[in-house]
């Protein structure tokens, strides 16, 4: 029965949906109260996965935020960006991010891509 078990909880852990991606974290901000964290140094051109998911339904039409995107704070000198060119909203790490360090995008109306004034894709390692 052990063995069963074992197995179970193993096929679970590698097959199971996570909220956030491995490496990430939510807790206390000096920003604004919850922030996104990174427990591991994380590369700049990191792909880190979809902040909000748009939700089409007879009654309803609108972005929801997923706990990637719920708990990232603004920041002027952001170390991400989210697309929004593509019809999803994916986070994206634009600079090296330390062990501890809080993720932060630059807040806009159109998206929070890092970005001021358009919607190109920002440098990547600066």
């Amino acid at each position: 029965m052990l063995v069963g078990t074992i197995s179970l909880k193993m096929r679970f852990d590698l097959d199971t949906y996570r909220p956030l991606p491995e490496g990430l974290t939510i807790k206390q901000s000096k920003i604004d109260g919850l922030g996104l964290h990174a427990m591991v140094d994380i590369e700049a051109g990191t792909t880190l996965g979809e902040t909000h998911v748009l939700v089409h339904s007879r009654d309803r039409h609108e972005w929801i935020r997923t706990p990637l995107g719920g708990f990232i704070n603004h920041n002027s000198n952001p170390n991400c960006f989210i697309t929004t060119d593509a019809g999803d909203r994916t986070l994206y790490v634009i600079k090296p991010v330390k062990k501890g360090e809080e993720l932060t995008v630059y807040y806009r109306f159109k998206g929070y891509d890092g970005i001021i004034g358009n919607d190109s894709e920002p440098q990547i390692g600066t």
